[in-house]
């Protein structure tokens, strides 16, 4: 470890506890019940009463089928992005001189480089593994809406929708859990210039995403809507 900087280790510490510590806040803190993950999970919640109620899901399955694409969009993107980390992990030699020609980096060495790229790429394979179990966790809610029961019985229909609403907001959480990767691997470009930066940048990305998540504008309006 003595190749490394301590600066570098303290950063990728850094890093790593804010990207775990955000995660565990804003999906299992006790601020959750102010996020837009739990006003989503009512307006889903309510989404599946009204299936249960139409007799023609036609909107319902088009609603998950544009959850699918945007869900397989960004799967397939992560794969084209871990080709081209892989690809320039094998142009060490060609890459190393030109970033070390940039101002305001900081000394890089092979080592170094190495251990910068493979954090991106532990990111992105973080990241399509869960895109990918969203995507089948989108799917399993398609089954679940096209096996929804037509009963006049309040009692079934309400544990049915729970059911189905929940099914499709742990894959919502998957799909968020993915998209914030992405967020953390803007930081991580970060640490190529230098660790300082680097730091910097995982703290902005986390202020970022707890505004969006916990303060923004949309939240608020998503939430009146949901007010009964």
């Amino acid at each position: 470890m003595s190749a490394i900087p301590g600066i570098d280790i303290a950063s990728l510490t850094w890093f790593i506890a804010v990207w775990i510590g955000y995660t565990w806040y804003a999906d299992r803190g006790s601020r959750r019940a102010h996020s837009l993950r739990a006003v989503m999970f009512a307006h889903r919640h309510e989404w599946m009463q009204r299936m249960v109620e139409r007799d023609n899901r036609i909107v319902d399955a088009n609603i998950v089928g544009n959850l699918l694409q945007s869900v397989s969009f960004f799967a397939s993107t992560t794969l084209l992005i871990m080709a081209g980390l892989m690809t320039l992990l094998g142009s060490t030699d060609t890459a190393i001189p030109l970033i070390r020609v940039l101002p305001f980096t900081s000394k890089m060495t092979l080592i170094l480089w190495e251990l910068k790229l493979l954090v991106l790429i532990i990111i992105f394979v973080y990241a399509f593994f869960k895109f990918t179990w969203a995507l089948r966790q989108f799917n399993y809610c398609s089954v679940l809406i096209g096996a929804a029961p037509n009963t006049p019985s309040p009692n079934v229909n309400e544990v049915y929708v729970h059911r189905a609403a929940q099914v499709s907001t742990l894959a919502s959480k998957d799909f968020n859990q993915g998209l914030r990767a992405f967020y953390f691997s803007l930081a991580a470009l970060g640490w190529f210039i230098n660790p300082w930066f680097f730091i910097g940048a995982t703290t902005l990305v986390a202020g970022v995403l707890y505004w969006r998540e916990f303060q923004s504008e949309t939240l608020e309006m998503l939430a009146l809507t949901g007010a009964k």
